[in-house]
């Protein structure tokens, strides 16, 4: 949060934070306008929203394009985008600000402020912090227990707390970095714990509201007509998902709400021009006010934990970091020797930059509601070029080749000559594979056989059910009722006696978004009478 799609894969990373303030480009992009509209033809994405601050001044803060395909209305400055990940800013300064307060520490266990808190580990359980909980160094492997709340999810935070201590470690604890969504929910919930409020009112009044930031939502049921928000799309209808004709999507599969201290907020162009001031400010308000100390600011921008550091080939090499590092909710990183204060979002239907160049006082926010990451990606870098002072690049271009052959050589492989089912199987009769099946941290699934076709029903998705197709052997793919969801291979292994002992998933895309965790399911078969 979703960091959607592939360019969760682009550098996030960090330089010395010795560098003195160098004076920034001193306006943005004279046809930054005209530019925005360009983009948004050439990637027939539907709507585009963007801010830029530069020296405590907003300098820019506009939207383009339409909110919905199918009911166009014009986005302007004040209409909503989904902010995805970019929010795990917001939760982190929460937590700052408690820290400011002598309410938390950093470095203070979790199960002494959460006493049912529990990992796998009952070791990773006793040293995790606070610290923790946002670095990505758990030992989790990489979008684990997403499922939990992808697609949708009518589970509790205090449920998610409890399923967290089921699901298996794939590293040693602080030894990696892999990206995950359930501690920041863990997050939330621990300011509850610790306030009394939920983390949606501790956030709005606590930090949207002081900060200017005056139609920002963190709810999905404010986002309705009287809250006007961009509505999601992407392309869905060609062989894997970044490929077809763009459409929009529906507008239920948001952010499950138990997710959102990982990824809820949505907000305008104004308002985010806001939060750009707050962090460029260091936490320092209008007039007397301060929302959280600079130490507190600075601590936020500290780098913890060393991610991957991407090389690139050809035209886009010029934008691999040097340096790639996790902080608490933003990735710090290095482009052309100047340090970046970044985060990405990715939601259903909506990605999100928001960048900061604290050296020249200059941030910028950047959000579409479409997937297209190579607009994105590339109008991130063409900005930063701007401001750094450097000409010539057509980084849309470039982006969008890459993202183009990335999704077209995943096609190509899925029906590359061999890749045919094998026309054998199923072993069982339907019947064969009716019951109700266990995971450990994800629940209970049913399946039951109707009309000739089994079909699969799930513990926590409100309302989504999948057919399921064969495939060869005893494998299947489902066929959601919701026709934008990520399909996968269901495959049934049975035991010497013929009955199904253990079932396992696992994406049909090569590229799908690793928030389809399919692969982290064992299900096994639930007694007679049992849950």
């Amino acid at each position: 949060m979703t960091c959607m799609r592939p360019l969760r894969i682009l550098p996030l990373v960090v330089v010395c934070f010795g560098l003195v303030a160098s004076r920034a480009a001193s306006a943005p992009p004279a046809n930054l306008n005209e530019r925005a509209d360009v983009l948004l033809e050439r990637f027939e994405a539907p709507g585009l929203s963007i801010a830029i601050v530069e020296d405590g001044e907003v300098t820019f803060a506009d939207g383009f394009g339409i909110t919905d395909l199918a009911n166009p209305v014009a986005v302007g400055p004040d209409t909503n985008f989904a902010i995805g990940s970019v929010t795990k800013a917001f939760t982190a300064t929460a937590l700052a600000i408690l820290v400011d307060e002598g309410r938390i520490g950093w470095d203070q266990k979790v199960v002494d402020i959460m006493p049912e808190f529990r990992m796998k580990d009952a070791w990773v359980t006793r040293e995790m912090t606070v610290r923790d909980l946002l670095v990505h160094r758990s030992g989790l492997g990489l979008g684990a227990g997403d499922l939990l709340f992808v697609p949708r999810s009518v589970l509790t935070r205090a449920d998610v707390v409890e399923r967290l201590g089921e699901i298996p470690l794939k590293t040693s604890f602080r030894s990696s970095y892999a990206y995950d969504n359930i501690l920041y929910m863990v997050a939330g919930r621990l300011i509850e714990r610790v306030t009394g409020e939920s983390w949606e009112r501790f956030v709005t009044d606590r930090i949207l509201r002081p900060a200017g930031m005056t139609r920002a939502t963190v709810e999905n049921d404010m986002r309705g007509p009287g809250n006007l928000v961009a509505d999601p799309h992407a392309r869905i209808n060609g062989p894997i998902r970044g490929l077809g004709t763009m459409e929009r999507l529906d507008d239920k599969l948001v952010v499950a709400q138990v997710a959102a201290p990982a990824g809820g907020i949505a907000a305008s162009a104004n308002d985010m021009a806001k939060w750009i001031e707050l962090q460029l400010a260091l936490g320092d308000l209008p007039g007397d006010a301060r929302l959280f100390s600079e130490a507190q600011a600075r601590e936020m921008w500290n780098p913890v934990v060393l991610m991957p550091t991407p090389i690139y080939a050809g035209e886009i090499s010029e934008t691999a970091p040097l340096f790639n590092t996790y902080a608490l909710g933003w990735n710090v990183r290095d482009y052309r020797g100047e340090r970046v204060i970044m985060h990405g979002g990715g939601v259903y239907g909506s990605i999100t930059r928001l960048v900061l160049l604290p050296d020249r006082n200059v941030g910028f926010f950047l959000a579409t509601n479409s997937e297209e990451a190579g607009l994105l990606t590339g109008l991130q870098f063409e900005l930063l070029d701007h401001y750094l002072g450097v000409e010539g690049n057509d980084w849309p271009a470039a982006f969008g080749d890459f993202i183009a052959a990335y999704f077209g050589n995943a096609a190509e492989q899925m029906g590359a000559p061999g890749k045919e089912p094998d026309d054998v199987g199923p072993s069982l009769p339907l019947a064969g594979y009716v019951g109700k099946y266990a995971d450990p941290w994800f629940g209970t699934i049913e399946l039951t056989a109707e009309n000739g076709a089994l079909t699969v029903s799930y513990p926590h998705w409100d309302g989504i059910t999948a057919r399921l197709e064969h495939y060869q052997y005893d494998t299947f793919i489902t066929h959601y009722n919701e026709d934008s969801l990520e399909p996968a291979y269901v495959t049934f292994a049975l035991d010497a006696e013929g009955a199904v002992e253990r079932v396992t998933m696992k994406a049909v895309s090569p590229v799908a978004d690793f928030s389809w965790d399919y692969h982290d399911l064992l299900f096994e078969p639930v007694a007679a009478g049992g849950q």
